[in-house]
């Protein structure tokens, strides 16, 4: 039997562990709630988080809703950079959900496009009511495509000797025998055409002679990376060439309400000589150089020197407003420019074959920048030509139209038959040029007798894209994106 003292022993043991206990759990009590705290505390920051990152989502979500709109608007409104209102920005719309409520807004920021060119800016930034915290921006450029996305673009079949290397893309309506070394697409609007430089079979849209020759269809197109950098495509859709014709009446009446127009000169053409000061000289050309003994092309429509022998001075003019410089003459031009943004035409309205009106270039046609800042556009009725008395080494800035003629120089014969013929002026060693070429008519600055520019250096300007010269043809009525950026 348990004693008096053993229960007593108990009873003190029961005592001691009983604080023993009481500490324990406290100790463990306080682990607990602060393990139970912070667990409470981790769930609520991650449904916060996860709030924040859904009403971040819907903030960007907004803010893309105000791009889409204002690209909308556009498609409605193609000349409207200030929503309809008529005012500045920044224009703030309500954003509702399907239910018809308003869960927040998007603030819209415009800049529209400088003189010439389509490329706009809109800013768009998106926040959700309760959150106003939480804005997204996003930066997105519309611009409507014109006629300058290419290096080159023809009507007509072309051909690319050895010694051209063409930067840019190149495209035809017709075929393109391509012998040089092209370091973007080169596109033809047909499948197979018949070359016009040999006989045979139809040979691809797009061709190569270089070894080993392309084979004929319907052989599979081989990869050319040699000829072809980045590739050839056809048949793709043709360009509007005949549509120019309604932009030339434009231009016309533009010119003579913000710009700078001129009738006939009454004699040989106009010289406009570019100045870096934002002005130009304006001569009336009273006669040109005389071919050399022997020095005749009868097989060429508007065979002649193309050179300015005497010019009167008609006076000194700043650039217009808009840009526009619209004679109803044959304009020969060169110069240099420094920040301007021009377009010359030669053209006579309404348009009648036998008066189509041309432009020449035999010397330097410059830009001072190459940033995009200088923009420089010639569009031709007829030709836009280089004549026998042209630089040894001429360099053309700017983007070139013939929207009925070619772009390109005459064929002067070389020295032979007992006479000096077109000597000394009938090979010429290099021409470049920066910008792009559109040409009805075959383009070429040589032959293949070796007159003409040994070396052809087309460098496309990639500015002129989304910022051509003023009032360029496009090939699109509908506004692209661009670029799009969150800021």
């Amino acid at each position: 039997m348990m004693t008096h003292y053993s229960i007593k022993k108990i009873t003190e043991f029961m005592k001691s562990r009983k604080g023993q206990i009481l500490i324990q759990v406290i100790v463990f009590g306080s682990i607990a709630i602060y393990l139970l705290s912070t667990l409470v505390s981790w769930a609520s920051l991650n449904i916060k988080a996860g709030r924040q990152a859904f009403n971040r989502e819907r903030s960007l979500q907004i803010a893309e809703a105000g791009i889409d709109y204002y690209r909308w608007h556009l498609a409605h409104s193609p000349t409207d950079f200030q929503d309809g209102t008529g005012g500045p920005g920044p224009y703030v719309h309500d954003f509702r959900d399907k239910d018809g409520n308003i869960i927040g807004q998007f603030s819209l920021d415009i800049i529209p496009p400088p003189l010439g060119s389509t490329l706009a800016t809109v800013k768009s930034t998106g926040s959700i009511i309760g959150d106003t915290a939480l804005l997204r921006k996003i930066a997105v450029q519309f611009a409507k495509p014109s006629i300058a996305k290419y290096a080159v673009a023809a009507n007509a079949a072309m051909r690319f000797g050895s010694g051209t290397e063409v930067f840019g893309p190149i495209h035809s309506n017709g075929g393109i025998r391509f012998d040089a070394l092209a370091h973007n697409i080169v596109t033809s609007a047909v499948a197979s055409y018949d070359d016009p430089d040999h006989s045979g079979a139809n040979e691809f849209g797009v061709h190569t002679h270089v070894a080993p020759t392309d084979p004929l269809p319907p052989s599979p197109v081989p990869t050319r990376t040699d000829v072809f950098e980045v590739g050839r495509q056809f048949p793709v859709p043709a360009l509007d060439f005949a549509g120019i014709t309604a932009d030339l009446a434009e231009m016309k009446t533009d010119a003579q309400a913000n710009g700078f127009y001129r009738p006939s000169a009454g004699a040989l053409g106009y010289h406009i000589v570019l100045r870096t000061d934002d002005t130009f000289d304006l001569y009336r050309v009273t006669s040109l150089v005389n071919p050399p003994s022997g020095c005749t092309n009868p097989g060429q429509s508007g065979w002649g020197t193309w050179s300015i022998q005497n010019q009167q001075l008609v006076g000194n003019y700043p650039f217009p407003a808009n840009g526009i410089i619209f004679l109803e003459d044959d304009i020969f031009v060169d110069g240099q420019i420094n920040g301007g943004r021009l377009t010359i035409v030669a053209a006579f309205l309404p348009d009648n074959p036998p008066f189509r009106k041309n432009i020449i270039v035999n010397n330097d046609l410059l830009y001072t920048n190459y940033d995009g800042s200088d923009i420089l556009g010639l569009i031709a009725q007829g030709n836009v030509t280089v004549g026998l008395v042209s630089e040894d080494d001429l360099r053309i800035d700017a983007a070139l139209i013939a929207q009925n003629g070619r772009v390109g120089r005459y064929y002067y014969r070389p020295p032979g038959g007992g006479s000096q013929r077109c000597s000394p002026n009938h090979v010429r060693q290099t021409i470049t040029l920066w910008g792009m070429i559109a040409t009805n008519q075959r383009y070429g600055f040589a032959y293949t007798d070796g007159t003409g520019y040994q070396i052809r250096n087309l460098n496309y300007d990639g500015s002129l894209l989304y910022g051509p010269p003023p009032s360029f043809p496009l090939t699109s009525d509908q506004y692209i994106t661009l670029t799009w950026g969150e800021e």
